[in-house]
């Protein structure tokens, strides 16, 4: 039986690894070089790179038993048309929802730009942890106080580049990270935001929070989008079921 993955996250790896060691034939998308990087080789698991077209959906789609939807939270855009090539093809949809995380004590905004546009209008170094693509909606704050902590890739550094980033301010490192690592580079940079996203206990959100509430920085957190789906245990579960049938 053939179940198609879109992944990219730590919970769609763990998945293509357990399907694959109980006999499915799994194919895993990925968008990006470091998708497959991370994926590694996975004996029963065919990993495909880059972005796929809609029909190029449709056709991975057509003959098989089952898509998972494991791609980020925030990747409202994938998880949309991914489904939409479901329909089309017929094929069975599950979207793997992670748990939501304890967000109190942060002050949440709906966007990267409502968040930047707070915190234009006040002072202190800003760490942002959501990733080179939110670099573009903090252009109108002074590069000096942006801290962005980004993939050790060249999207990465071009982005940070083209924002203008001092090279000082550049953290080019790959998570997730510990409390202590979050707070030893608050305290090297004189942080007072942490800016972050609710990536939930695989993209590191409780350290990140523990860390701005030991060292006194401000955590502001970008919501994440609503949306409905299952829990790691309960997606395993329903396709070991359909590989038993």
């Amino acid at each position: 039986m053939r179940i198609v993955i879109f992944s990219g996250t730590t919970e769609g790896r763990r998945l293509s690894r357990a399907l694959a060691e109980a006999g499915a034939e799994v194919t895993v998308c990925v968008a990006t070089d470091y998708g497959t990087e991370e994926q590694g080789s996975i004996p029963g698991v065919i990993t495909r790179q880059g972005p796929l077209s809609a029909e190029e959906k449709r056709e991975l789609l057509w003959d098989a038993a089952l898509c998972v939807d494991a791609t980020h939270p925030y990747a409202t855009h994938v998880t949309a048309s991914v489904r939409l090539a479901c329909e089309d093809a017929g094929t069975p949809y599950l979207r793997l929802k992670r748990a939501d995380s304890n967000t109190a004590g942060a002050l949440c905004f709906d966007s990267a730009s409502a968040a930047a546009a707070y915190l234009k209008e006040r002072g202190g170094n800003i760490l942002l942890t959501t990733g080179a693509k939110e670099l573009s909606a903090f252009a109108g704050i002074d590069p000096g106080r942006l801290f962005p902590r980004v993939l050790p890739s060249h999207a990465g550094l071009d982005a940070c580049e083209a924002a203008g980033i001092p090279h000082r301010n550049i953290i080019a490192m790959q998570g997730p990270f510990s409390r202590e690592m979050n707070a030893a580079t608050i305290r090297q940079f004189q942080i007072a935001w942490l800016v972050t996203k609710d990536g939930g206990a695989a993209g590191g959100y409780p350290e990140k929070a523990a860390a701005a509430e030991e060292t006194g920085a401000r955590l502001i957190l970008l919501r994440r989008p609503e949306e409905t789906g299952l829990g790691y245990d309960e997606v395993l579960n329903m396709c070991m079921t359909r590989l038993k049938s």
